[in-house]
């Protein structure tokens, strides 16, 4: 090889600084279908919730940040995933936009412009460039599927100047104000809490979408029940919990939150979201875990289950206190009830049951009591809280507006007993330790019925001891 064609291989050319790139980069391009597909009554949903929010706050302007992705390592980020409180006045789910919200109620939706093949952001923008990452929708897709205005992301320090120095922004958009709002802008704290007590009770658009969430969850934890098999013999955890994630990544956006798949010893850890245990005949299985729609409602399921399809005595006398447990506050769930009032009544069964095991010694009231709590050792988490957009919704609501509230038509609610008994818990009997048990229904309170969204799955020891062997391969 001649010395001038070495030297020449050692030399690198940026296509971004050649002529004959950027003029052959620039032309020759067809047609892009860059539009926006939303679900029906998307648009009027997200309108109605911004109309809500400038009752609950007259005269305040408002901007809300969709958020950006955040750095995973080096180059590469975690996927996107839209602020909640922005997508329920929005839906729309394109990273870096910022709503903005005028003190006369009138809104605009600022973001990215389409950078075209004429751009340098169209091929060397390998984040955001269509070169890169495929058609990206501009701001008539977005206006037109969303109907709303849309400006370019680049006016939004002009647009929120003037008259009205002041005002609630969530985080994520001072940076992009350049220090160029008249005032500072106030702290997120007063703006999250008006938008989570708003996002309480779910209109009918926003059931719907929760409904979608939990059959398709449904769907996921019989794949999961049929996979049990390859479990057993290597998968492990991880190959349940994968099997659990394609559904939900073919049926919606994805998991909901991190699934936790909790085999024999692990079944008591309560977040255990490691997921690498192996899976033997005799554990059960604890499954929770719940599908997030295109539009980012998720449910949250927990079924535990024996991966055999038949519970060992031990097992099911842990199960059927859960079980009753679970009866008890679903009867405890509606309208005008204390928000805390299902939880009392599954404790209640829960101090009843561990008492007469002799696990705890002490009176009812004693353990329900404020200096009590014996029984907490054995389920420390909470019974339940609200679901919609966040797994766990609505959580800066103000505690006289969610703890010491009252239940609503139209909240939507995760209900989850249980008993937690760890491996090298010596307060329990032997034949008990290393089992764990939780049952998690997803339910909406109407004003003359208890909706259980989840009654597919069944929560009955015989049902669930059916459910799995009529989903096990022959």
């Amino acid at each position: 090889m001649s010395e001038d064609r070495t030297e020449e291989q050692r030399k690198s050319y940026r296509p971004i600084d050649a002529v004959g790139f950027r003029e052959s980069i620039a032309r020759g391009w067809g047609p892009v279908d860059r539009s926006v597909q939303v679900p029906a009554g998307l648009a009027e949903a997200a309108a109605e919730h911004r109309r809500k929010l400038s009752a609950a706050l007259p005269g305040r302007r408002i901007a809300v940040a969709a958020g950006r992705s955040p750095v995973r390592s080096n180059d590469t980020d975690y996927l996107f995933r839209a602020d909640s409180d922005f997508v329920w006045l929005t839906g729309c789910q394109a990273e870096g936009s910022v709503l903005v919200i005028s003190a006369a109620g009138d809104a605009t939706l600022y973001l990215r412009e389409t950078a075209g093949p004429t751009e340098v952001d169209f091929f060397a923008n390998a984040r955001d460039g269509e070169l890169w990452i495929g058609p990206v929708p501009g701001l008539k897709d977005w206006s037109d599927a969303l109907q709303l205005p849309c400006r370019p992301i680049e006016e939004l320090p002009a647009a929120v100047r003037g008259a009205v120095p002041w005002m609630m922004t969530t985080h994520g958009v001072e940076p992009l104000l350049d220090a160029l709002v008249d005032g500072r802008p106030s702290d997120s704290q007063e703006l999250r809490q008006t938008l989570a007590e708003l996002r309480r009770l779910k209109d009918d658009w926003e059931l719907d979408q929760l409904r979608e969430a939990v059959a398709a969850s449904v769907l996921a934890f019989a794949d999961v029940a049929r996979e049990l098999p390859e479990a057993v013999r290597g998968g492990g955890e991880r190959w349940l919990q994968g099997t659990f994630d394609r559904r939900a990544r073919t049926a919606g956006n994805g998991p909901g939150y991190a699934s936790i798949v909790a085999s024999g010893n692990h079944a008591p850890v309560l977040h255990w979201v490691r997921n690498d245990g192996a899976v033997r005949e005799g554990d059960v299985i604890l499954l929770d875990a719940g599908v997030e729609t295109r539009t980012l409602y998720t449910a949250d399921v927990t079924r535990t289950f024996p991966v055999t399809g038949e519970f060992t005595p031990a097992q099911r006398q842990v199960y059927d206190l859960v079980h009753t447990a679970q009866l008890a506050a679903l009867e405890a769930v509606r309208p005008g009830a204390p928000y805390r009032a299902f939880q009392y009544e599954a404790m209640r069964v829960l101090v009843e049951g561990l008492r007469d095991w002799g696990v705890i010694d002490v009176s009812l009231d004693e353990a329900l009591g404020a200096d009590g709590q014996q029984h907490r050792r054995y389920v420390v988490c909470g019974l339940g809280h609200y679901i919609g957009l966040d797994v766990h919704d609505c959580d800066s609501a103000r505690p006289e507006t969610y703890f010491a509230a009252d239940l609503e038509p139209g909240m939507a609610l995760a209900v989850e007993p249980g008993l937690y008994f760890h491996p090298n818990d010596e307060t329990i009997p032997p034949e008990l330790r290393g089992i764990g048990i939780r049952i998690e229904d997803n339910v909406v309170v109407h004003s003359d019925r208890l909706e259980i969204l989840t009654e597919a799955l069944p929560i009955t020891p015989d049902g669930l001891e059916q459910w799995v062997r009529s989903n096990l391969p022959e």
